[in-house]
């Protein structure tokens, strides 16, 4: 038996696959590819395989962490290509090894937020957006688990920003941090409407780039 991590990329369509249903796409791709995953133990077995940091729907990745489970010792390197062959658009295998490290040394991500403006950039917004986003405390309110609203504060979960300019948009490269809390970078728009709605953007693109460890390299 052996245990392999995927590095996978999900854009353009794909982008609005729920986690369930990328979950599922995956089972019948490595069943197509005659992939014989280990299952649970008990009266419901499943296949072992996990995500590491679950995407949310209208967000794009270069850098998605699945591991898995064999029945078979096998290095990985031939399946991307392999499933490749069976993946829906958007959805890219770029790498599969024998992972070294656990999950749970995964800190940090490194992501792109794109604030569109149909009309413009509006006036000094970037040096706003800056302000406030490198302020003391950024709060905003956010669902809990518990299903109700709570102030929350994402200062400490933003470990890095900077600002560029463009042509009708703002393009915000970020490092936040991914687990234990983690913050989703949706939520640093989110907090523009709240404090900033005069710089509310028209519409957000957001993409993972990079999965990052404690200290700031690429997380295998």
């Amino acid at each position: 038996m052996g245990k392999l991590r995927l590095i996978f990329t999900k854009e353009g369509r794909a982008v609005y696959i729920s986690h369930l249903d990328l979950l599922r796409t995956f089972q019948r791709v490595f069943l197509r590819q005659g992939l014989v995953l280990r299952h649970s133990q008990g009266f419901h077995p499943h296949p072992l395989l996990s995500f590491a940091l679950p995407l949310s729907v209208g967000q794009a990745s270069e850098c998605e962490v699945l591991d898995f489970e064999v029945n078979e010792d096998m290095d990985g390197g031939s399946l991307p290509e392999a499933l490749n062959r069976f993946m829906p658009e958007g959805v890219r295998v770029s790498a599969c090894y024998v992972p070294v490290r656990p999950v749970r040394e995964l800190a940090a991500l490194r992501c792109r937020v794109e604030l569109f403006y149909d009309g413009g950039v509006p006036a000094e917004a970037a040096e706003h957006i800056r302000s406030l986003l490198l302020g003391e405390r950024v709060v905003i309110q956010k669902r809990t688990k518990r299903k109700f609203m709570a102030d929350i504060d994402i200062r400490p979960m933003l470990h890095s920003l900077e600002i560029v300019e463009e042509p009708c948009l703002l393009r915000l490269e970020t490092v936040t941090a991914a687990q234990n809390p983690g913050l989703n970078p949706a939520l640093l728009a989110a907090a523009v409407e709240t404090h900033l709605p005069q710089l509310a953007p028209d519409f957000v693109r957001i993409r993972r780039l990079e999965v990052l460890d404690g200290e700031g390299n690429a997380f295998r």
